[in-house]
């Protein structure tokens, strides 16, 4: 099965010998395998699981991703996303930071009644999950 990872500027991961991509959705957790029933869904940050062949062996990578869709047709899947952070990228400290930063914008910013404090409590709560998966993948060390 083919696999891409992409960014609107550039392909992030790309492979042709994948046995299986784990990713959760807004919904559920789902694992896509070879003849996967075509689907297109929304993502959570979170993490996904890739399984793949590389040199006649079979490799499992994992990443933390912000994302978006997820597209599977014709044995192909596609993720389109805005983060991609390996395992050996994730700083748990400064995960950990950004996790309780995210935390106190949160608090300040909850009883929010103008459009800018909204916002900062919007983005407040992207910082939030973006941390929460740097943090679980980084828990698979």
């Amino acid at each position: 099965m083919k696999l891409e990872i992409l960014s609107f500027t550039w392909n992030l991961f790309k492979s042709d010998d994948v046995v299986s991509v784990t990713a959760m959705t807004q919904i559920w957790e789902v694992t896509v395998l070879e003849e996967h029933t075509p689907i297109i869904t929304v993502l959570k940050p979170s993490t996904i699981s890739i399984v793949h062949m590389e040199n006649w062996v079979k490799k499992e990578t994992d990443f933390a991703i912000w994302g978006w869709v997820m597209e599977v047709s014709n044995s192909e899947v596609k993720f389109l996303i805005d983060m991609l952070v390996s395992v050996d990228e994730v700083d748990m400290d400064l995960a950990e930071k950004a996790r309780n930063d995210a935390l106190a914008m949160m608090e300040k910013f909850k009883d929010a009644k103008d459009k800018v404090d909204m916002e900062k409590f919007i983005q407040a709560e992207d910082m939030l999950l973006k941390s929460v998966a740097k943090l679980k993948l980084g828990r698979l060390k």
